[in-house]
């Protein structure tokens, strides 16, 4: 997509002058240029919000400061640049401390001088605008009417919490089984709250090992201890301004419950080897499959910890318990599968309806998801049918023997169908499960004890 034009204003009151900049300036194609000959007409035009004005600081009915003011208090984002016939050091650090991007003297190398401003302005203007994209788009995608999919009462009723929770900085703990898209509903809520241009940073509690897990989130400082070659900057500064997601926060070690309650209750961090506390400030937003309550009786959990970060909870469905939505997933999984991999699009049979209709899904919308995509894959005919959902490949998962399984074992049931279908590439697999690269790790590891 190409760049739209960078506007630029010049407030000159020499006409010869005023011309001699704006031909300057118009050579380039990518700049659209406007000049105003006094800080009056200027002021009124600056609704049309220019990218960059090169502002003359003597102008015949205002100073350049006085204009400088408007345009700060008007429009943040417009950079000026000061033209002035002398340099006054004393004018010069003020006006730059007040918000001007560059002071320039009326001499005979200011063409090349302001060429070169403009020029870097524009990368800036162009980068600026890349990441403003960007981040629309990412906020698109985690728009929670568009990625909490369903109409059941009970996601209604999970829309209703999320737009309750990005209206506050409030903590919020997101509770369900495996697979019910507890981290897609935070990223949810930090994408559309007023934090959504700083940091989200995700911490998958139970995948660092606990010798680790300490400097992973407060940081450490070089020689602190054995193999600290370097600072480390921990997660909690990363998502500073921004969101600490900490998933399964039920399996944290107890000994690093108590220093993360002290954390929550001082907002502040020390990097490990140091004394020096350093400010923090962002959200919380944990998640677990685990009965805190439970886990507060057998002790393992701290009860004035889980106090502090319950806020707002929200409690995510099984998919078992929204029948509603299976369907609505399902044609939602297969639209966006068939566009990623540039294959057709194929609806569900009616068999494939019905089957999926009856089916338990203990993997819950990450268990679908992986069905959908893997009988679509497979599927030869012009509809995907009820066998596609049977074959060997997901290890009969709609049958009936499956009825007895732990959590545990349908969840490796699905990893290793999923492993299977993409030849065992981890990263790949990761992705399409939507789970983290050490999770699987630590699972297959687990599998084998």
């Amino acid at each position: 997509m190409a760049e739209k034009p960078v506007r630029i204003f010049v407030v000159e009151d020499n006409e010869w002058y005023n011309k001699l900049l704006v031909y300057t300036l118009s050579l380039n194609p990518d700049y659209e240029v406007k000049s105003f000959l006094n800080a009056r007409d200027f002021l009124a035009n600056l609704g049309e919000a220019p990218d960059i004005v090169t502002l003359d600081y003597r102008l015949p009915d205002l100073s350049g400061l006085e204009v400088l003011k408007r345009i700060r208090q008007e429009n943040e984002n417009i950079r000026v640049i000061l033209i002035s016939e002398q340099e006054d050091i004393e004018m010069v650090v003020t006006l730059l401390r007040m918000g001007a991007y560059d002071y320039i003297t009326k001499s005979n190398d200011i063409k090349e001088r302001l060429l070169n401003t403009i020029q870097n302005l524009t990368r800036d203007i162009h980068l600026k605008n890349e990441i403003s994209t960007l981040r629309k788009e990412v906020q698109k995608k985690y728009s929670y009417s568009n990625t909490i999919l369903g109409e059941s009462s009970a996601i209604k009723n999970i829309h209703d919490l999320i737009g309750k929770a990005i209206e506050t900085n409030i903590t919020v703990i997101i509770s369900g089984e495996t697979g019910t898209g507890k981290e897609l509903v935070a990223k949810a809520i930090h994408y559309n709250s007023k934090r959504r241009e700083k940091p989200f940073v995700a911490v998958n509690v139970p995948a660092i090992p606990n010798e680790l897990i300490e400097s992973e989130l407060f940081g450490h400082e070089k020689g602190s201890f054995t193999g600290a070659t370097a600072r480390r900057i921990g997660r909690f500064e990363e998502a500073d301004g921004g969101t600490l997601f900490l998933d399964e926060i039920g399996e944290m070690d107890p000994n690093l419950q108590t220093k993360l309650l002290r954390v929550l209750q001082e907002k502040e961090i020390v990097r490990i080897g140091s004394n020096k506390p350093i400010k923090t400030d962002c959200r919380i937003i944990t998640a677990t499959n685990r009965n805190l309550r439970e886990e507060i009786r057998k002790g393992t959990f701290r009860e004035d910890l889980y106090y502090r970060l319950q806020g707002l909870p929200i409690e995510l469905p099984p998919l078992r318990d929204r029948s509603s939505d299976i369907l609505i997933l399902a044609k939602h999984f297969a639209e966006n599968f068939s566009k990623e991999n540039g294959i057709p699009m194929k609806p569900l049979s009616e068999g494939a309806r019905k089957n999926l209709m009856r089916y338990s899904f203990p993997g819950n919308v990450r268990e679908l998801k992986s069905l959908v995509e893997l009988a679509l894959t497979l599927s030869v005919n012009e509809e995907i049918t009820e066998k596609d959902f049977t074959i060997d490949t997901a290890d009969n998962l709609s049958s009936h023997d499956t009825a007895d399984l732990t959590m545990r074992e349908h969840e490796m049931r699905i990893l290793r169908a999923t492993l299977k279908k993409y030849n065992h590439d981890i990263p790949l697999t990761a992705k399409k499960l939507d789970m983290g690269i050490s999770t699987i790790y630590r699972m297959l590891k687990e599998d084998k004890a």
